[in-house]
């Protein structure tokens, strides 16, 4: 072919196609590569069946001028040159293959591009040569090498090819090529499972150059001056003057020539003429199939779409399975970071796509589904109204507070009678009216927290506990200062009376009353949301604002009742007629049993299980301190009525 340029074209003339081109005789190796190609394709049936391939070679001369003129020789040229006209029998040129140069290429481009004429260059360009890329019937055998790598990836991301093995040619260039292409699949997560070099030997190829000999002379123009110039002889029959003595046996081998004269082994440009001869070939022979089949479904009158073959679907090439939503990768330990272990994501985590890097946190309101592949709304929580335990504690709650006003109505009705007057009767009322609101504001803790119930519900129920409370250790006092001053002398009658009884209920209420409103001045409870205590749940709550008032409202209390306790424990034995103290202490120790393991239940709960607590808490004391006390006192004044007499109060007195 051409010293630094070579063009191949080739025609179709009943059902016979000819490659024309131009060569130098340095390059003749060129030559032999098209021709081996040619060989090899015709005698090959799968590819262009009942259609042979042949080859003309035209010369550019390395000259632009001489390009132009050989490529429209090319294209209308018989018997005479005329241009854009075609008499007779033509060559109806289907492609070209050439030049070597990115000049003789161009050149050839501004015609072939004219006529739609598909051209393929074998050369290496500069990367600053962009010009035959103007033309879109221009292609080259040897891209930019920097595109190529570019391209390798791009193909490699678009099929989801993660673990692929790399070959290259044996020499210089492939290990420039493991070089550079290696840190690029690494950037984009693809791993390379192998690398290999290997020969660009072809052993058909070497076969076929021991072969070459000048008997082609008929069928080759250019044979003749390479064989007298590479072997320094003349060929008896040679036109060519070569000022050489020793004449050519013909029998001279092409394997004894010096490697840079000629190599056996096929060059970087002969293996790009070869691949183009097959790219021509293939590209004739996808026309001329998808022509007869639409003809054939023309026939047929209607159009049908191409079935899909197996080798036309992207196979896998992944180290391993892809990972399924609701599994992130974990690395092998030892291993490239191509192949992993599928894990299940931990709590709280979902991915929501196949072979996710690791699992994504969901937002802090939602939560995985089971599966772990999607993040779902959390349900809220709250003790609702319609739920069995609301149900169950609004019944009891209202139960009790039926109970508490029938008890106060019995002792409104026997007001007068000796067992009411005395166990201090105002205390009574006061007692059972703060009692019956003891029942009702546990009300308050059921259904959707908001602003109002959060303000009231633990300020509301400390206050009125502790009024209870107060009540019953004005009662208990008042028992004991009653018993102290019936013994002879006694200063203590001085205190027995309703004053001191008010003043005991009203200063122990007040510290109460003091403490709840500088919570609410400092701190107030406020409708919050616990996003994080619940996997699946979002926690509506009240939150105590201050943690330290919340338990010095329960602490007080505590007091309140222990103290209630030891006075009422100390009093116990006082005769039978003032034996309210007996159940006085019953009912406190019954207070601060149920009270004493609200703590630790109500610490170790979440949710509305923590409401449903302190609602169980505070109907359990407050129905103690309403049996324990009241029920004695009920029983005689409704079921014995003969022991609720004065004489028979003074007669067990005494």
């Amino acid at each position: 072919m051409a010293c630094d340029e070579a063009k191949c074209g080739y025609n179709r003339k009943r059902q016979r196609k000819s490659f024309i081109c131009s060569v130098e005789t340095k390059f003749y190796q060129h030559i032999l590569a098209l021709v081996f190609a040619i060989d090899e394709i015709n005698e090959t049936p799968k590819i262009l069946p009942n259609v042979t391939l042949g080859f003309h070679i035209y010369v550019s001369y390395s000259d632009s001028r001489m390009t132009y003129r050989t490529t429209l020789d090319l294209l209308f040229k018989l018997h005479q040159f005329v241009p854009n006209y075609k008499c007779g029998i033509q060559r109806n040129v289907m492609g070209v293959i050439g030049g070597l140069s990115s000049i003789t290429s161009s050149c050839m481009a501004d015609i072939l591009g004219l006529y739609k004429i598909p051209q393929i260059s074998y050369g290496s360009f500069e990367s600053t040569v962009s010009y035959p890329m103007n033309f879109l019937s221009f292609y080259r055998m040897v891209p930019n090498e920097s595109l190529q790598y570019q391209g390798i990836i791009k193909l490699l991301l678009h099929f989801s090819w993660k673990w692929v093995g790399l070959i290259a040619m044996d020499d210089e260039g492939g290990e420039r090529f493991f070089q550079t292409i290696q840190p690029m699949l690494s950037e984009n997560g693809i791993c390379s499972a192998f690398t290999q070099s290997h020969s660009k030997e072809h052993q058909d190829f070497q076969e076929f150059l021991q072969i070459v000999n000048p008997s082609w002379a008929n069928g080759d123009n250019f044979i003749k001056v390479f064989w007298q110039q590479a072997f320094g002889c003349s060929l008896s029959n040679s036109t060519v003057s070569t000022f050489i003595g020793t004449t050519c046996t013909g029998e001279e081998m092409l394997e004894s020539l010096p490697a840079p004269y000629f190599e056996m082994s096929m060059t970087g440009h002969s293996y790009s003429i070869y691949n183009a001869v097959y790219a021509q070939a293939h590209a004739l022979h996808t026309m001329y199939s998808s022509s007869s089949k639409h003809k054939l479904m023309e026939v047929r009158g209607r159009l049908s779409p191409r079935n899909v073959e197996p080798w036309q679907v992207p196979p896998l090439s992944v180290c391993n399975d892809k990972c399924p939503p609701g599994y992130g990768k974990k690395k092998k330990e030892g291993k490239k970071f191509c192949c992993y272990d599928c894990a299940a994501c931990p709590d709280g985590m979902v991915s929501n796509e196949k072979d996710m890097e690791m699992c994504v946190s969901c937002p802090e309101d939602q939560s995985p589904n089971k599966r772990k592949d999607q993040c779902i709304p959390k349900i809220l929580n709250f003790l609702a109204f319609n739920e069995t335990f609301a149900i169950v504690s609004i019944f009891c709650a209202l139960l009790l507070t039926l109970v508490t006003l029938l008890v106060l109505g019995i002792f409104i009705k026997h007001q007068d009678t000796p067992i009411v007057k005395a166990n201090n009767r105002s205390l009574t009322y006061i007692l059972l009216i703060t009692l019956l609101l003891c029942f009702l504001c546990s009300l308050m803790f059921i259904g959707r927290p908001n602003k109002v119930t959060c303000l009231l519900q633990q300020t509301a129920f400390g206050t009125i506990f502790s009024v209870a409370l107060s009540s019953i250790l004005a009662k208990t006092i008042c028992v004991v200062l009653a018993f102290m001053a019936t013994k002879p002398g006694s200063k203590m009658r001085k205190w027995v009376g309703k004053r001191l009884a008010y003043s005991i209920v009203l200063s122990c209420s007040s510290i109460q009353v003091g403490i709840c409103t500088l919570w609410l001045a400092t701190s107030p409870p406020f409708p919050d949301s616990d996003v994080h205590t619940m996997t699946d749940e979002i926690v509506l709550q009240c939150n105590e604002g201050s943690v330290l008032m919340f338990y010095s409202v329960l602490g007080y209390m505590g007091f309140l009742a222990i103290l209630s306790f030891t006075v009422a424990f100390l009093s116990r034995r006082l005769p039978d007629s003032f034996n309210e103290a007996k159940f006085i202490t019953f009912s406190m120790l019954v207070f601060c049993s149920v009270w004493l393991s609200f703590i630790p239940t109500y610490l170790s709960t979440r949710g509305k299980h923590m409401v449903a607590v302190e609602i169980f808490s505070i109907l359990a004391s407050s129905a103690g301190l309403l049996g324990c006390i009241f029920c004695p006192k009920c029983y005689i004044i409704v079921l014995r009525p003969e022991l609720n007499s004065r004489e028979h109060l003074i007669r067990r007195q005494f």
